[in-house]
C-alpha cells in the first residue's frame, strides 16, 4: 500500500510520466521528453531527447562513421549557418546537445559521411513529394496552440476522386469543424501546399485541423470547412513545371475540386464564402487562381509566395477591384523577408495601386511550417469571414 501511494504521489508531482518518449499512446504535446529512459521501439538509442529546459540531445550509433552532422531547417532555430558536428564516444555513439531552443516543431536530418539521412532512432518522421525528414518537437509548459487539446475536435476525411485534368485518381483531404451538420451551411477555405508537398501535408505537418479546433474553442475563428487538394500537377522536375502546372491546377480547382466539395458537403456556394490560400508555390497558385477568378473566390491568402506574371494588367488596373475582393492577405516569416522578397515586392505593388490588403511579417520561422502555422493561427484564419 505504501509503495502504491508513493507511485501515485510521484505521478501527481510529475516525476513519473506515463507518456514515455515516442510512445505513440496519446497525441502527446511533449512526445520527445523522456522521463522513463525507454528507447523507442526498434531503435538502438534515444534520439532526440528533449529536456524541460528546452535543450535537446541527439544520438546516433554509427561506430564506422568518420563524421556526423546535424542539418536541415532546424539550423535556423539554432542560429547556425552551417551543419553542426556531433562528437564521437568510445562506444561508437555520436551525440550532440543543443539549445535551449524556442518551443516549436522543427525538421532536421543527419549527415553521416556525406549522406543525408533521417534520424534512425526517431519515430517521428515526415514525408512529402520529396525525401523524408525527421521531426523534433521542443515542448513548452503545456499544449501549444497547434497541439491537440481537450476541446471539441473536427474531422479530417480523405477522399479519392478521378480527375479528367490529370487523367488519374487523386486525393483530397477535407476538414469539417466540431459539430458539423448537413443542416447548416459553412464557408469553405481551399488550402494548398507548396512545391513538393502533398494533399496530406497541411493536416499532418501543418496541423491546420488542431489550429482551427483551438481557434474555434477560443472564439477567435468561425467554423469553416477546409478543403486540402493536391496541387502537384506534373513532375516537380519537369523543365516546364511552372508553365504547365499553373493552368492545370486552375482547371483542377474549377472543374474537379470545387464541384466535388460542393456536391459532398453542406457549403455556402458563393464567392463571398469561398477562399483560396496556400504556402510557397501554393501561395502563387492561390494568388493567380484567386485573382483571375474573382467571380469564384472572395478571399485570397498568399503565404510566403507571390507571382507577377499571373496577374493580368486588366485585373490589377480594374478600378472596382477593391470591391471584388473581400479579404486579401499577404504574409511571410521574419527570417525569409528581405526588401527584394517576392511577397515584399507584391506588397509594394499592391500599395502603389491602392489595392486593399493585409500585409504581415511575423513569427520565428523562415520558409517553413514554423512560419505557415503562425500565419494561419495569428492572422489569416481569425480574420477570414469575420465580417460576413
Amino acid at each position: 500500500m505504501i509503495k502504491q501511494q508513493l507511485i501515485l504521489l510521484m505521478f501527481l508531482l510529475g516525476i513519473i510520466d506515463i507518456n514515455a518518449q515516442q510512445a505513440h499512446v496519446n497525441l502527446d504535446w511533449a512526445p520527445q521528453r523522456n522521463n522513463e529512459g525507454l528507447t523507442p521501439f526498434m531503435a538502438n538509442t534515444i534520439s532526440p531527447e528533449v529536456y524541460d529546459d528546452h535543450t535537446v540531445t541527439f544520438r546516433v550509433k554509427a561506430p564506422e562513421a568518420s563524421e556526423v552532422f546535424l542539418s536541415g531547417s532546424i539550423l535556423l532555430g539554432l542560429n547556425a549557418e552551417k551543419p553542426v558536428p556531433f562528437m564521437k564516444g568510445e562506444d561508437g555513439l555520436w551525440s550532440l546537445t543543443v539549445g535551449p531552443m524556442t518551443p516549436e516543431i522543427y525538421y532536421y536530418k543527419l549527415v553521416i559521411d556525406g549522406v543525408s539521412v533521417v534520424d534512425p532512432a526517431n519515430a517521428l518522421v515526415g514525408f512529402a513529394g520529396q525525401p523524408g525528414f525527421s521531426i523534433l518537437v521542443v515542448h513548452g509548459e503545456g499544449p501549444a496552440w497547434y497541439d491537440a487539446k481537450n476541446v471539441p475536435h473536427g474531422a479530417v476525411t480523405r477522399h479519392i476522386y478521378h480527375s479528367d485534368v490529370t487523367g488519374g485518381e487523386r486525393e483530397l483531404f477535407v476538414y469539417t469543424p466540431p459539430g458539423y451538420s448537413p443542416s447548416k451551411k459553412y464557408p469553405v477555405l481551399y488550402l494548398v501546399g507548396g512545391s513538393g508537398e502533398l494533399a496530406s501535408t497541411w493536416s499532418m505537418f501543418g496541423r491546420v485541423n488542431f489550429i482551427e479546433d483551438n481557434l474555434i474553442a477560443e472564439g477567435k475563428a468561425l467554423p469553416m470547412i477546409i478543403a486540402m487538394p493536391n496541387n502537384q500537377m506534373v513532375h516537380r522536375m519537369d523543365p516546364k513545371h511552372t508553365e504547365k502546372s499553373f493552368s492545370m491546377f486552375n482547371d483542377e480547382m474549377l472543374n474537379e475540386v470545387i464541384p466535388f466539395v460542393e456536391k459532398n458537403y453542406s457549403v455556402k456556394a458563393d464567392k463571398h464564402n469561398r477562399a483560396i490560400s496556400g504556402l510557397s508555390m501554393g501561395g502563387r497558385h492561390a494568388q493567380i487562381i484567386g485573382m483571375n477568378n474573382l467571380d469564384v473566390f472572395g478571399s485570397i491568402g498568399i503565404l510566403s509566395g507571390a507571382e507577377s506574371f499571373g496577374l493580368m494588367p486588366e485585373v490589377l488596373d480594374d478600378p472596382d477591384l477593391n470591391n471584388k475582393i473581400d479579404y486579401l492577405f499577404v504574409g511571410a516569416g521574419t527570417h525569409e523577408t528581405t526588401p527584394r522578397s517576392r511577397h515584399a515586392l507584391l506588397h509594394q505593388e499592391l500599395e502603389k495601386r491602392n489595392i486593399k490588403h493585409e500585409y504581415y511579417i511575423g513569427g520565428d520561422g523562415a520558409h517553413d511550417f514554423v512560419t505557415w502555422r503562425h500565419l494561419l493561427y495569428h492572422k489569416f484564419l481569425p480574420t477570414l469571414w469575420k465580417e460576413n
